[in-house]
């Protein structure tokens, strides 16, 4: 996934719902309105949905 801020892309398992998700690595989240329509990272790909995951975050 070529965007902005995106280190890499893995799957993983919502820990709240138990449901596959894609799971987007990025160095640190950014609002979504802060970031060109073209560098936001969709909400679902091909129907399953993604969770974006800040690697500063602890």
């Amino acid at each position: 996934m070529a965007l902005v801020n995106v280190s890499g892309v893995g799957t993983g398992r919502d820990e709240e719902s138990g449901e596959d998700v894609i799971v987007v690595f990025v160095a640190h989240k950014v609002p979504r309105g802060d970031l060109r329509p073209e560098d936001t990272v969709p909400d679902t790909l091909e129907g399953i949905p993604v969770r974006v995951l800040a690697m500063d975050e602890p």
